[in-house]
């Protein structure tokens, strides 16, 4: 580990010396600090005219010590110390204020962005005497209320204050407030957020969808947290005092990951992970995680891999730290290359191979188009919203066994099977992956492969399903992305799935006002009206084909 970090330029050997001589302290259990350590912290700061500090374990061993400016200190990642879910950092931080100033907002953001066990200042008299130590830590549970409780001022000499036990107490509230839950958690538990210009009620649907997709992704979603703001922050996209909330309320309930509902630039992703030690993501990112956890075959698995690819490459941000310096060595000599240029330049060439892969698929598909042509099978391909009923309806249709479950994104691979209508005349029915409210471009673009599926259709079958409360806009969401398919030629059905589910006046009402066809996907006797009006269809396009 560095020995002292910040900015020792224009320091004396002697005051680096007298730095580095912290390291050497041990901080007996009960004590906050020693006041030999609070002496020596205000006299050499006040030597140095800058702001000095020290993260203490709870050992005792001063494992880092920081050189700020005359108004702060910036405390850097330590990697050996990250805290885990629902549990503090494990570090206090003890610093130097010049002025006779308590803690600062600074000060009490940096306590709860980085979990640290307490948070502490001492102010100095101008002769560089310890004058006070003012504290901090974080409450355990105290919702819609300061986050943080202040201890009264402490005075030099008194600061034996029983400190592991007040470190050990606070995470034992923590335990007890998260101890609710299954002790065998997800590999992922997150924290849900949605920063909205919209109306209210639709970005409340929009975060029901998005807790949909988490628990598709097998995310435990362990809170929800929605700001409505007249103008999204450019650099953060949420207000600081809402992220320092944010920070506390993944910490109370042992979230290991943020889940942003909008998607986040590379600015934004850096600007928010350099003030919270949480794995942050967004909307797009975990319907491209869920799309990697389910592709089973060698084209599915290309095609997320390249969307995964073309998606974090803009956002692939350098760090400051030895990561991003130069490589050395033999055969790193030279102008040399950062590593993050390397990774750049690999995901670029990875991004062409995975490219020319799925174009030999593409001549694939055309060659079977024509083999298909040939055979004169018409296709029927199966669209709709994810997890509209989609596998269910083919299942029955064909009495097969696709996978079909209640969850998004269950189908990921297309799935074809032979129909055979009662005019004898037989047809390709082929099942889609599911549509989805702004369905991430680069994905379209990736799964351009398995859309052209619908390019050779001769009907399309819209499945909706009508006992969603949002089965409207999921209409306008999936007609959108056929439009920008440029399929809004081909013949389409619209199938209204669930009718079970809903008041028959309701259906009847809904078949005539969006001229549907009512069916249960999982009754075959309701499927009669649409199995007949399919083979009207395909008897008159085959008519029109002779």
């Amino acid at each position: 580990m560095k020995k002292i970090y910040g900015n020792t330029a224009g320091l004396k050997t002697s005051q680096i010396k007298r730095l580095g001589n912290f390291y050497r302290r041990r901080i007996p259990p009960q004590f906050l600090l020693t006041p030999e350590l609070a002496r020596d912290m205000c006299h050499l700061s006040r030597d140095i005219r800058r702001q000095i500090a020290v993260l203490i374990n709870r050992q005792g061993k001063i494992r880092v010590v920081l050189v700020g400016d005359p108004k702060k200190i910036v405390i850097p990642q330590i990697g050996e110390y990250r805290a885990a879910p629902g549990r503090l950092k494990g570090l206090r931080c003890i610093h130097t204020h010049l002025t006779d100033e308590p803690l600062s907002k600074d000060d009490l953001t940096d306590l709860a962005l980085l979990r640290l066990d307490i948070m502490a200042v001492i102010t100095s008299t101008c002769d560089g005497l310890p004058q006070k130590v003012h504290a901090a830590h974080i409450m355990p549970n105290r919702p819609r209320q300061k986050n943080y409780q202040l201890l009264p001022p402490i005075s030099p000499s008194r600061l034996d204050i029983d400190c592991l036990a007040l470190i050990q107490a606070l995470e034992s509230e923590l335990a007890r407030t998260t101890g609710s839950r299954p002790t065998e958690m997800p590999a992922e538990s997150a924290l849900l957020v949605s920063v909205s210009t919209a109306p209210r009620y639709r970005a409340e649907q929009s975060l029901a969808e998005l807790q949909q997709l988490a628990i598709s992704g097998g995310i435990q979603v362990v809170g929800t947290v929605m700001q409505h703001r007249d103008k999204a922050d450019p650099r953060l996209l949420i207000g600081p005092g809402k992220l320092q909330e944010l920070a506390i309320e993944a910490l109370q309930n042992a979230a290991t990951v943020i889940i942003f509902d909008q998607e986040l630039n590379a600015s934004q992703i850096r600007a928010i992970t350099d003030q919270i030690e949480l794995k942050v993501i967004d909307r797009t990112q975990l319907i491209l995680d869920i799309f990697a956890q389910r592709a089973r075959s060698r084209e599915g698995k290309l095609q997320v891999e390249l969307a995964q690819l073309k998606y974090m490459l803009p956002r692939l941000v350098a760090k400051n730290t030895a990561m991003s310096r130069l490589t050395g060595g033999i055969g790193g000599r030279g102008p040399g290359e950062t590593k993050l240029e390397i990774n750049r330049r690999r995901a670029r060439e990875r991004i062409t191979r995975l490219e020319n892969s799925l174009g030999m698929v593409r001549k694939h598909r055309r060659q079977q188009k024509a083999r298909q042509n040939r055979r004169d099978l018409p296709v029927i391909s199966i669209i709709g919203y994810t997890n509209a009923g989609k596998s269910t309806l083919l299942n029955s249709l064909t009495r097969s066994n696709v996978l079909a479950e209640k969850r998004l994104f269950a189908t990921l691979d297309p799935s074809s099977r032979r129909l055979r209508f009662p005019r004898d005349i037989d047809v390709i029915i082929t099942d889609t992956v599911g549509f989805i409210r702004d369905l991430p471009r680069d994905l379209m673009v990736a799964f351009r492969a398995t859309l052209e599926e619908l390019d050779r259709a001769n009907l399309l079958l819209h499945i909706i399903d009508v006992s969603n409360p949002q089965f409207e806009e999921q209409i306008q969401s999936v007609e959108k992305i056929l439009a920008e398919l440029d399929l809004g030629n081909t013949p389409t059905l619209r199938v209204l799935n669930k009718v079970d589910l809903i008041q028959p006046q309701l259906a009847v009402e809904l078949c005539r006002r969006f001229n549907g066809t009512p069916i249960s996907a999982r009754s075959r006797s309701t499927l009669r009206p649409l199995i007949e009006k399919m083979e009207t269809i395909i008897a008159d396009v085959r008519f029109a084909q002779h």
